[in-house]
């Protein structure tokens, strides 16, 4: 990388001026908006990391928010009719396979946040200036130096010489990314504290971004950001490659200010509005809305689970506990545009996200938050890995991680897998529930009609009665249906598995049924 020249010699001797210099400028008392004036030494694998061990271990200070009365109250609209200029992105003409835009500051988006470029091992601050930007409204240009709220980083994804956005970092410590021919969708975070806890969530802050300019030819570029909240400090470093799919490798130091009892590791947030499965309470001319259809997950004793999200009606906490586990992500397989009929949202394009653990991430769970919502317009929906143990304040952890933005998890499975849940009522029975399930691909893709699969489905309540598996030549696969009588239970965990003689034959199916 660009900074190989800084070497750990040099870091030790003038690292720790840098980090200080950093932390004070930053987050000190001067101002939290002020940034260095000249180039500092920056170490791609040590300054971030440095930088926060050291606030890790200071009282937390937020970000001023503060704004010129003229933007201090911006609408959706107003916030969207300021535009920055394509002609000044950042690396913009200097035939390199990635140039950078910024956001302004204002509506949700409030906090300053620091930004770097780092060329040749030396970083300087981006500077601010109110002509990048064109405003459809005059009256929203202010001239104070009130820096930026986020980035937006482009490349010719989808037509050679044409940059358009792939990926964008904007709002607590949220981020997204699209790959070839998709829209965006479901969005990951950098941390995530609380969630689904009844007392409320802590949302930590990218408080500064550094930027590696790439050099010519090279189709990845570097982008590291500090992570900052009451709890918790953090070190990002972000290898990003776009492309049918578009690859994140991600190297995250956390360092906890206070004991972390419900942390989240890799956090992915979406929307569930509705689908086959789960149309209750919902009068909508469409077939589905979501940006993922399933949590899915490869455990580290190689089961591969799916299960199907809904839109409950109470908010629903479930843990997949595991050990050392291969990945897990939000998927949407629904890919065609019949599955949706939504001219304007196009969800059939939306991605999935699969998350690759790197290295031993020992034992804990994969858990699924699924919120009640009344439309499509909220994330509803979020996954993480939640380490069994509390994390420590004054230690430091490591999670290494690659991220796959696109159509599918990546590696092939030889295992059937669920193309479609539907669930609908039973005519003579009104407490009882009729589910379809279909199988795709792997063992039961164009098997004969005479082929023996059986289905063995499981319940925690209630019973499972009349099982039926045939053939589907429309999706050459096979379905299996049967009825389910909840009885007196308010909260049921169903599974199933599609097998023959030999044993199962499928990813395991997985399912819970509220009233």
């Amino acid at each position: 990388m660009s900074s190989s020249v800084l070497r750990r010699d040099l870091f030790r001797a003038g690292g720790g001026a840098v980090i200080a210099s950093l932390a004070a400028e930053l987050f000190g008392v001067s101002s939290a908006a002020a940034a260095p004036a000249g180039a500092t030494p920056f170490d791609s694998n040590s300054t971030v990391v440095g930088l926060a061990r050291k606030i890790a271990g200071s009282a937390y200070q937020a970000p001023s928010q503060s704004l010129p009365k003229a933007i201090d109250s911006l609408n959706f609209d107003q916030f969207r009719s300021i535009d920055y200029k394509a002609d000044q992105a950042l690396w913009h003409g200097q035939n390199l396979a990635f140039d950078v835009e910024f956001f302004p500051r204002g509506f949700l988006y409030r906090p300053r946040i620091e930004i770097f470029e780092v060329v040749d091992g030396k970083a300087a601050p981006v500077p601010y200036n109110p002509d990048l930007f064109s405003y459809g409204d005059p009256s929203l240009r202010v001239t104070d130096d009130i820096g930026f709220a986020g980035l937006r980083l482009r490349t010719a994804i989808n037509t050679p010489g044409v940059m358009e956005e792939f990926c964008v970092f904007l709002g607590a410590s949220y981020f997204r990314a699209v790959a070839k021919g998709q829209n965006y969708g479901l969005s990951a975070r950098g941390f995530a504290d609380g969630t689904g806890d009844p007392k409320g969530e802590e949302f930590a802050l990218f408080r500064a971004f550094w930027l590696e300019k790439p050099q010519p030819g090279v189709d990845s570029v570097v982008v590291h950001a500090l992570l900052d909240s009451p709890s918790v400090a953090g070190a990002f470093r972000f290898t990003i490659r776009p492309g049918d799919t578009t690859v994140f490798d991600v190297q995250s130091t956390i360092f906890p200010r206070t004991e972390i009892a419900e942390s989240g590791i890799a956090p992915l947030t979406g929307m569930f509005y509705f689908d086959a499965n789960d149309r209750n309470h919902v009068d909508d001319w469409r077939p589905a809305a979501h940006d993922s259809e399933a949590l899915q997950i490869w455990t580290g004793s190689d089961q591969q689970l799916f299960r199907p999200l809904r839109n409950p009606l109470d908010l629903q906490f479930s843990a997949f506990a595991d050990s050392s586990p291969r990945g897990f992500g939000l998927m949407q397989r629904r890919r065609s545009f019949h599955d949706f009929e939504d001219l304007a949202l196009n969800y059939e394009k939306r991605p999935s996200l699969w998350i690759e653990p790197i290295g031993d991430w020992g034992a804990g769970a994969v858990d699924l938050v699924e919120i009640p919502t009344p439309n499509e317009v909220n994330d509803n929906i979020v996954s993480f890995w939640r380490p069994k143990d509390s994390l420590k304040a004054g230690h430091e952890y490591g999670y290494t991680y690659r991220m796959y933005w696109g159509w599918d998890a990546p590696g092939a499975t030889q295992l059937a897998r669920v193309g479609a849940t539907r669930v609908g009522a039973v005519t003579d029975d009104k407490h009882a529930r009729f589910f379809a399930i279909d199988f795709t691909g792997g063992a039961v893709e164009n098997a004969p009609p005479d082929a023996k699969f059986h289905l063995i489905p499981q319940t925690s309540a209630g019973a499972i009665r009349n099982v039926v598996v045939e053939p589907n030549p429309n999706i050459k696969g096979w379905r299996t249906t049967f009825e389910f009588a909840p009885g007196d239970a308010k909260l049921v965990e169903l599974t199933a598995v599609l097998a023959n003689e030999q044993g199962p034959v499928s990813e395991r199916w997985m399912y819970r049924w509220t009233p």
